[in-house]
This record gives C-alpha cells, sequence and structure tokens, in this order.
C-alpha cells in the first residue's frame, strides 16, 4: 500500500494511462479523484474501482476551463482535507505537418496539452504547498525528440517538458516540499494511438505505422500499466529524490 492515506487527482482519468494510473493508485491505497471531459468513462472507472474495495469519485472537468480547476482543487480539499498528487495526464494528438497545421487545431492542442498543465499545476501548488506533494505532468517522447506529422504534439509536449523544471526549481526554491517531474510515455497502446492514425492521410497511415514499430528496440508497443507503475513510482515517497526530472517509459525509443 504504497500510498496508503494519500488523495489523488488525474486528469482524463476515464480511458487509456489514466485510466490504468486511476486502477493503479487505488490499488496502492490511495483515494483517487478520477476527472474526464467525459463524465460517463470517469463515472464507469470509479465504479470498477470501487468493485474492488478501493476507494475513488468522479468529476467532470474541461481542463481548459480556468474556474474549473479552481473549483475541482477546493472540493477536493473541502472533503479530504487535502491533496497529495496530481497528475495532469488529459492530453489530445492531432496529426498534422507544419505545413498542413491549421491556427485552430494548433490552438487546441496548447490548450489541452500545455496550458492545461500550467493551470493544474499552479492550482495544485497553492493547496499542497503547506504538507508537499507530487505534480507528475505527462510529457511524451514527443517531448524529447521530433516527429514530422506531429508540429503541434512536439510544440505541446516539449513545453510540458521544460515547464515542469521550471516549476519544480521554484517549488524547491521556496521549500515547498513539492516535487514536480515529466512522464515520458513512448507509443503505448491505448485509443489515442488509434485516433491519431484516423486523423492521418490513409496513403500515409501503413507507412507510419510501420515506421514507429520499427524504431522501438524492444520490438512492441507498451500497456497502459507501464506507464502507470511509473507514475506510481513518482507519486509515492520512494521518489522522494526526484524533482524536475524526466522519466522516460519508451522501449527504448529514444535510445538511438
Amino acid at each position: 500500500m504504497r500510498l496508503i492515506g494519500k488523495v489523488a487527482i488525474v486528469t482524463g482519468g476515464g480511458s487509456g494511462l489514466g485510466k490504468a494510473t486511476c486502477q493503479r493508485f487505488a490499488e496502492e491505497g490511495a483515494l483517487v479523484v478520477v476527472t474526464d471531459i467525459n463524465l460517463e468513462s470517469a463515472r464507469q472507472v470509479v465504479a470498477d474501482i470501487l468493485a474492488t474495495d478501493g476507494k475513488a469519485q468522479a468529476k467532470h472537468q474541461d481542463v481548459t476551463d480556468e474556474r474549473r480547476w479552481t473549483e475541482i482543487l477546493e472540493q477536493v480539499v473541502s472533503d479530504h482535507g487535502r491533496l497529495d498528487i496530481l497528475v495532469n495526464n488529459a492530453g489530445v494528438a492531432l496529426a498534422a505537418t507544419v505545413e498542413d497545421e491549421t491556427l485552430e487545431k494548433w490552438r487546441k492542442t496548447q490548450a489541452v496539452n500545455g496550458e492545461s498543465v500550467f493551470m493544474g499545476t499552479r492550482a495544485a501548488i497553492a493547496v499542497m504547498k503547506e504538507q508537499g506533494g507530487s505534480i507528475i505532468n505527462i510529457s511524451s517522447v514527443e517531448g524529447l525528440i521530433g516527429e514530422p506529422l506531429a508540429a503541434a504534439y512536439n510544440f505541446s509536449k516539449g513545453g510540458v517538458r521544460i515547464f515542469t523544471k521550471s516549476a519544480a526549481l521554484h517549488c524547491a526554491a521556496k521549500n515547498y516540499a513539492i516535487r514536480v517531474n515529466s512522464l515520458h510515455p513512448g507509443y503505448i497502446a491505448t485509443p489515442m494511438i488509434e485516433q491519431v492514425a484516423q486523423t492521418m492521410d490513409p496513403e500515409v497511415v501503413g507507412e507510419w505505422q510501420a515506421r514507429v514499430m520499427g524504431s522501438i528496440p524492444v520490438g512492441c508497443m507498451g500497456e497502459p500499466i507501464d506507464i502507470a507503475n511509473g507514475c506510481l513510482f513518482l507519486a509515492s515517497d520512494e521518489s522522494r529524490y526526484m524533482t524536475g526530472a524526466e522519466l522516460v517509459i519508451d522501449g527504448g525509443y529514444t535510445a538511438r
């Protein structure tokens, strides 16, 4: 029970990496607040957790809504007296090159993947600074290396990486006992990967899939549990000496 007594918020917790992380946290004793823009999916995750005697509750959240961030944090602290863990996981991925990307889609990607991480981190620091905590910002291997078909996504995830370091240094300078780290998944078998393929030109999907699979040294995509276990480590006291760091879980994708 590595998270016994801790209260966690996981955004985008209704599916994919967020769902696996919520379930893993609950298994280790945390009370998990599952937030998602799709409330029904969040409620289903909560139902699954409660069925295994875990502790969880669902909340609707559009992570691009600044006022909703304030409401969520106030509700959690009012209900549970504290917040120990925030996982900024919610994200979108829309395939497009720098030439093909539209400003509308670019701004949507930055709002969900970048601005929400800023708002969530800022809000969590405000309530964690008295007792400490762990903030985990989900970036990507695409925040470390380039992908020609992901111009907006590269920009957003690279921003998450360096913003995390800035926030971590601020908290350390203020002696807040808040650790802020980024986690960088590689290609993981989730609905998002399928959605990315659907946004691509059909003529390039096959080439992209072959290129990606050929670039993973271990020879296969990861599973959501692989990322959930990384989040568990960063959320637990086992990572007490880590802040401003990048935890890469990618099957060797960025090792070349």
